[in-house]
């Protein structure tokens, strides 16, 4: 999706921020399988609006660089600021970096939007120094049943399911690439405290799943979360690898 044809940008981190618990997870999670002492320089790839960008560097103690190819996301993440964060404009099939620049690349919720996923693999590779590794927080069409939404907005699981690449070939693109996986996980997040405040989420429509519905679906799928009459937390499943770059 072209970010850039769209108003996502404007609400996305109103959508997608679930506050400072959540990012203290994505924290502890980078924490528990990335050492700080050998990592210098970030790469956050598809860094969007750079919601973990900032974490990344005061969890590190890093210089963390964000890339994404949305002028309008970047614009957002610029505007958000950080002492140790920076900017490019690029894809993760040609990061604008010289080789070996970086000791860790983050990439968040992005992969399904890679256009050549062994490309961008390769170019992990090419940007990160000996032994560096990709942290990659990710959706899985296998895992459509489990996303909190699917339940009311019925074309959407069929969406998932095509556009979500599976896990086996998300990590076969690295292993082409001569990456070997560290860690393989799950991280349960939570999204909304309860019915009513995810409701207020979605409404944003800042999924690029959910702004492809008819607005008669969206509305009605909107309406259908509201009436929800189970009690919260509304959680969901993120998937996890740590790969390391082979000689």
């Amino acid at each position: 999706m072209d970010y850039d044809k769209t108003e996502i940008a404007k609400t996305y981190d109103q959508a997608r921020g679930h506050g400072p618990d959540f990012l203290a997870l994505w924290m502890e999670t980078v924490g528990a399988h990335i050492d700080s002492s050998t990592i210098r320089t970030v790469l956050d790839v598809g860094c969007g609006t750079g919601r973990f960008s900032a974490a990344l560097a005061t969890q590190l103690n890093a210089s963390v660089i964000g890339v994404d190819p949305s002028i309008k996301m970047l614009s957002e993440a610029v505007r958000n600021g950080h002492a140790h964060v920076s900017h490019v404009c690029g894809s993760a099939e040609s990061i604008p970096l010289q080789s070996d620049c970086a000791d860790l690349i983050f990439i968040s919720m992005a992969f399904h939007h890679f256009t050549n996923p062994e490309t961008a693999a390769q170019e992990c590779r090419r940007v990160l120094r000996p032994n560096g590794r990709v942290f990659l927080r990710t959706g899985c069409g296998e895992r459509a049943n489990a996303y909190p939404y699917v339940p009311y907005f019925p074309s959407t699981k069929a969406m998932i399911e095509a556009r979500l690449p599976s896990m086996e070939f998300q990590c076969e693109a690295f292993r082409a690439a001569s990456f070997r996986v560290l860690y393989s996980g799950v991280v349960i997040q939570q999204v909304a405290v309860d019915y009513e405040a995810y409701a207020d989420k979605l409404a944003l429509r800042a999924d690029s799943i959910l702004v492809s519905l008819d607005d008669h679906e969206f509305n009605a799928g909107i309406a259908a979360v509201r009436s929800e009459k189970r009690p919260g937390p509304i959680s969901e499943p993120i998937d996890v690898v740590v790969f390391e770059k082979g000689s």
